[in-house]
């Protein structure tokens, strides 16, 4: 099926320390994960059953190609994908602590700048073959990055020209960032020309000076304004209203990946019942619900992609939620 949703940007590896007390770092168990939010997102969104296409580059090396399979066993169309002989494939080192919770350490290589995905080349990406797309995803880590910053600027804007609505997982970062001191004001710039944003408490703070999601909206002028934080649940402002809802208590194996799960969890739920949707403070709800048990789901195993749930799981889990809450 045609996509209906573009997912763009940084497709990476998550290199995952299981490091537990008075354990160094260099002799802790690591595993490899593919990951990345937009490349996260368009898995996440392809087992929930949204058909979905991701635009990102590739190093041409073992990292690259580990995405690559993940990317293709998930259904995501990955015609658009871009591979470069010159930048290896992103690999960002995560520590993860005992209740699952994870840290980011750094990347494998000292420049940020060097990987591959910061490389996408704008005049090399042909949207007009995804003409049925409704939604464009993407991060504000691939800002960073001249070439990359250049390709999300481009396709915000054929976006916009062609009636998609904009999403975008604020996903901050500072080690990710050569100047990490000029990322907020470029951030910011960005987020002025998007529909729908989704951040965590923490992001808010650090760039809006808020946690309130209605004041983030106010600012922005954006459709809906969904602000998470964690096992307190989610907050959402559109124009009309405003409200919360709890998440959901699970055992966190690990964390990596849950939010990137909740907005995939949310945009499916988008797809399927129109913009209409935030139009209704109930069907909202609901779909902010829906979304929280996609990331609730996913905290519950190991990596990001590996641990996404297909629709079949999620309905599950919230009809024995509900059978339980009643």
């Amino acid at each position: 099926m045609a996509p209906r949703v573009i997912c763009l940007g940084e497709a990476l590896i998550d290199r995952i320390f299981d490091r537990r007390e008075n354990q160094e770092t260099s002799s802790s168990f690591w595993t490899d994960y593919p990951g990345g939010a937009p490349a996260n997102v368009a898995t996440a969104l392809a087992k929930l059953g949204t058909p979905t296409a991701l635009i990102a580059c590739l190093g041409k090396d073992p990292q690259g190609q580990q995405l690559d399979l993940a990317l293709k066993a998930a259904g995501v169309d990955i015609t658009a994908l871009q591979w470069t002989a010159a930048h290896p494939t992103r690999v960002v080192l995560v520590n993860r602590d005992a209740q699952g919770e994870r840290t980011f350490v750094g990347f494998s290589l000292p420049d940020p700048s060097r990987f591959a995905d910061a490389h996408l080349e704008a005049d090399q990406i042909e949207l007009t073959q995804f003409e049925s797309a409704q939604y464009l995803v993407m991060g504000t880590l691939g800002l960073a990055y001249d070439a990359l910053g250049r390709s999300m600027r481009s396709a915000r804007e054929w976006a916009h020209q062609h009636g998609l609505t904009t999403v975008v997982d604020l996903n901050w970062r500072p080690r990710f960032w050569p100047q990490p001191e000029q990322a907020i004001p470029i951030i910011q710039d960005f987020l002025a020309q998007i529909d729908v944003l989704k951040l965590n408490r923490e992001e808010a703070i650090a760039l809006f000076d808020t946690s309130a999601a209605a004041a983030i909206r106010e600012k922005l002028s954006a459709c809906l304004v969904l602000l998470t934080d964690g096992d307190k649940g989610c907050d959402y402002a559109t124009a009309d209203f405003q409200g919360h809802v709890p998440a959901f208590v699970v055992d966190c194996e690990d964390s990596t990946g849950a939010g990137d799960s909740f907005l995939a969890g949310f945009l499916h739920q988008l797809d399927r019942q129109g913009l209409d949707l935030l139009a209704h403070e109930d069907s909202l709800q609901s779909a902010v619900q829906y979304a929280s048990a996609a990331g609730a789901l996913t905290a519950t195993q190991p990596g990001a992609m590996t641990a996404q749930p297909d629709a079949r799981a999620v309905e599950a889990f919230l009809y024995l939620h509900n059978q339980l809450m009643s």
